[in-house]
């Protein structure tokens, strides 16, 4: 198990150190110069004026060597220095990140309370009209974009209950209720694809497994259907839905970037997006970093899962 940990940690670390290239270098392909959107469309301002912001910067040194700089801070721990606020990149990123994590893992915990009962109940049911209509709103749940499903909810609520607070975000120490309420939209929105795709691959895991000549020569032994179920099959189908768990985190994370927007949620979705269109790129390569990183390490967090619910796992 050592060797698997530390063969997953490698590539971890792979994948951080591709994102962090990708990101850098691409960023500069974005049309728009961040020293001219800082000083604006003031005509009066001399070149004399520009290029010092841009030496102050560090924009004027040549592109390996901006890369250069940014990596070996990466390598002290240091995100970089915002260059329109000042403040460091990681001291931004820590202010909006327990918003961002605490929608993602509501709107996780919501998906698996919710995709668990439906997956099961149509496994259970397979074949019936309620096999049937599970599968169709599957289908119609996979179809729906999270932001569209946002926008219509926030549009229903709004006219239907007007005094429910639908829109912004307060701490919840400051005010549970309110909290709550206001992520209950964004949360619906953001769960209801991914309650989809986890609840069909669990119904079609159970079923392959249920056929399995183990349960098969269980059943024959005089064990119940729920005994069966739950004590055999359930954990030998849980692998393929780890695998749309890990993947999925990283469609919730980006459903959560838009739906942060359409809520007015003050969480990292709207720092990378203010901050794409300032320009600001240390706070954008920060930021997207920090997103990659949490996926990386919930995708290390089920491979490892993968190896407790089945050990030739480790070896493959």
């Amino acid at each position: 198990m050592t060797n698997y940990i530390i063969k997953r940690i490698a590539d971890l670390v792979f994948v951080l150190f591709g994102v962090s290239v990708l990101v850098f270098f691409m960023l500069r392909f974005i049309p728009g110069d961040a020293v001219e959107i800082m000083l604006g469309a003031n005509v009066d301002i001399s070149v004399e004026r520009v290029e010092a912001l841009r030496r102050q910067l560090g924009l004027d040194l040549p592109i390996h060597e901006q890369y250069g700089q940014w990596f070996l801070g990466l390598l002290r721990g240091d995100l970089g220095t915002s260059i329109w606020t000042g403040q460091p990149v990681a001291t931004e990123i820590m202010a909006r990140l327990p918003i961002t994590l605490e929608v993602t893992l509501l709107a996780l915990a919501f998906s698996l309370l919710v995709s668990f009962p439906i997956g099961i109940l149509a496994a259970s049911a397979r074949g019936t009209w309620g096999d049937t209509i599970v599968r169709i709103i599957s289908i119609i749940g996979l179809t729906l974009p999270s932001f569209w499903v946002g926008v219509l909810l926030l549009y229903v609520v709004s006219v239907r209950f007007p005094s429910f607070p639908a829109i912004g975000f307060v701490p919840f120490l400051e005010d549970p209720w309110g909290n709550l309420s206001r992520l209950s939209l964004p949360v619906l929105a953001v769960s209801l694809p991914i309650i989809a795709s986890l609840s069909r691959i669990l119904r079609s895991s159970l079923l392959e497994v249920m056929n399995a000549d183990y349960i098969r020569t269980a059943k024959s032994k005089g064990l119940s259907a729920r005994t069966l179920l739950y004590k055999h099959a359930l954990r030998n189908a849980l692998i393929p839905v780890l695998t749309i768990i890990g993947v999925q985190m990283g469609y919730l994370l980006s459903g959560v970037v838009i739906i942060e927007q359409v809520f007015a949620i003050p969480g990292l979705g709207r720092l990378i997006i203010g901050a794409i269109s300032e320009r600001n790129y240390p706070l954008v390569q920060g930021t997207i970093l920090v997103v990659t990183l949490f996926f990386v390490v919930v995708n290390l967090l089920v491979d490892l899962a993968y190896a407790w619910i089945d050990p030739r796992v480790e070896y493959s």
